[in-house]
């Protein structure tokens, strides 16, 4: 039991992924309805047959305060798809700021994105006007939705209905 199952509010909205024992405990307990599960997988007692779960959404609406993304290093990476948002590399990748520090630049998601090495010394402290660059993507807060979809495209496309993937196929343009 190595697949994840994606957790869904009542109102479709994603809230977690748990492991396969995990949503068979709440698909058991009458906590969750199955909505969608992998084909071809199933989970066998001696005298049941499941359908092995990818999706499952909770059968009572649970407040969950929304605290967004966490902004690090790592996530900052992958929203922006461990490619350097200047010219596409994906080697010696750091974070750069749009407007600089110096020039009042803010360390948050919508001025943050990831550089290589050398894109990064060229920009250097300046403007992206003032060194002639121009970003590949515009950097964005990306949702928990957002990180969901491209795990999916990867891991389990059985997500993908359940998901925003409209920033996702963006990207991809």
């Amino acid at each position: 039991m190595e697949k994840r199952v994606l957790v869904l509010n009542l109102d479709h909205y994603p809230v977690a992924v748990v492991s396969v024992q995990k949503a068979m405990v709440l698909l058991l307990m009458e906590k969750a309805q199955l909505l969608s599960s992998y084909e071809l997988l199933e989970i066998r007692t001696v005298s049941c047959s499941y359908p092995y779960p990818s999706v499952i959404r909770l059968a009572h609406y649970k407040h969950i305060p929304y605290k967004g993304v966490l902004l690090n290093r790592a996530n900052l990476f992958r929203r922006d798809r461990g490619q350097c948002q200047y010219c596409g590399s994906v080697k010696m990748l750091t974070i750069d700021h749009v407007i600089p520090k110096s020039k009042g630049g803010k360390t948050s998601w919508t001025n943050l994105v990831t550089a290589c090495n050398r894109c990064n010394v060229l920009k250097g402290d300046k403007t992206l006007e003032q060194v002639g660059m121009q970003l590949r993507m515009e950097p964005f807060v990306p949702s928990l939705s957002y990180f969901l979809a491209a795990f999916a495209e990867r891991q389990a496309l059985e997500w993908l209905p359940y998901l925003d993937t409209e920033v996702v196929q963006l990207q991809k343009k």
